[in-house]
């Protein structure tokens, strides 16, 4: 899975680091105030690709006596910057330009560079997006889009292909911007796509923040998950009842497991060991992501809080 995910943001990183310094040079010979946007955009996710492979690198650093759980949770906490770096350097700068090009505006200068520059970026662009698009498509399985982006516990593929998203989106934006100023003689058009620009940034990074802020806090596995080391739990002949199962992804790879069940009165301490071992060791079989696992032994729950 991590081998996945550093591909897409290579993939991202070579073409946001290729399209920002080709944008800067048509802002530079045009004036455009919405290539300029572009391409502070395009330079931010290529500091952001940076950040999570960053992240990547953190998280595979071994448990040591003041984390022992390890560092998995480090790519929760890069994404999360990354979407704090789209909102404030993205969308802000973004804003901020447009604004100042509406309260003072100029005509463009060689229309026609930007539009070269443009349909290259989206072509590099298209690239990064359809790589990550394959790579969370192959992820998601049978789970719609949506569902898959708020069940995901990898956050840095969904996190490229908001980037993404948002980039083709942000080059139609300039493209109809540039357009528009260019027939109609208003370079107000220009200004106004900076500033769609900037909120469509604003828009992404809000709703990155959202779904990582879930894995930060700490997200349990997915339900099948769950269900699974249930159903496998009440199989065992020596459980008379599983009260209850918390799990926590301490990382993309890494699912702790605390599992409370009723063992049978007549079983001897030996042959409750034998079962926890037993048990722990099918979990781990049938769950490869689960690295931790605590069992406890308690009397059954009446409460009617656990089924």
């Amino acid at each position: 899975m991590e081998s996945s995910s550093k591909k897409v943001i290579y993939a991202a990183l070579v073409g946001n680091a290729l399209i920002a310094l080709t944008k800067f040079a048509a802002a530079l010979v045009t004036g455009s105030s919405a290539m300029l946007s572009e391409g502070i955009h395009s330079l931010v996710d290529t500091g952001n690709e940076l950040l999570l492979l960053y992240g990547l690198a953190r998280a595979r650093k071994p448990a040591d006596e003041h984390f022992p759980f390890g560092y998995g949770k480090e790519v929760y906490f890069w994404s999360f910057v990354v979407a704090i770096f789209i909102f404030a350097i993205g969308a802000g700068v973004s804003l901020y330009e447009g604004l100042h090009r509406l309260a003072h505006p100029r005509p463009l200068e060689h229309v026609y560079a930007n539009y070269v520059v443009l349909v290259l970026a989206m072509l590099f662009e298209g690239f990064s997006w359809r790589v990550a698009l394959k790579e969370f498509s192959r992820q998601k399985g049978r789970r719609s889009y949506l569902q898959a982006i708020h069940e995901a516990k990898n956050p840095s593929v969904f996190v490229v292909l908001f980037e993404d998203s948002a980039a083709l989106s942000g080059l139609v934006v300039a493209f109809a911007g540039v357009f528009l100023g260019q027939m109609t003689g208003q370079s107000w058009y220009d200004g106004a796509a900076s500033i769609i620009i900037g909120l469509l940034l604003a828009a992404t990074a809000l709703w990155l923040a959202w779904e990582i802020k879930g894995l930060l806090v700490g997200e349990s596995a997915r339900p099948e998950v769950v269900a699974d080391i249930r159903r496998l739990a009440r199989s065992f002949p020596e459980v008379e009842h599983v009260n209850e199962i918390l799990t926590l992804h301490m990382g993309p790879e890494f699912i702790l497991v605390n599992l409370s069940v009723d063992f049978k009165n007549s079983l001897t301490a030996d042959e409750v060991e034998k079962a926890i071992q037993r048990l722990d060791n099918e979990i781990r079989r049938r769950h490869p992501l689960v690295k931790r696992i605590f069992i406890e032994g308690e009397a059954r729950r009446r409460c009617g809080v656990y089924p």
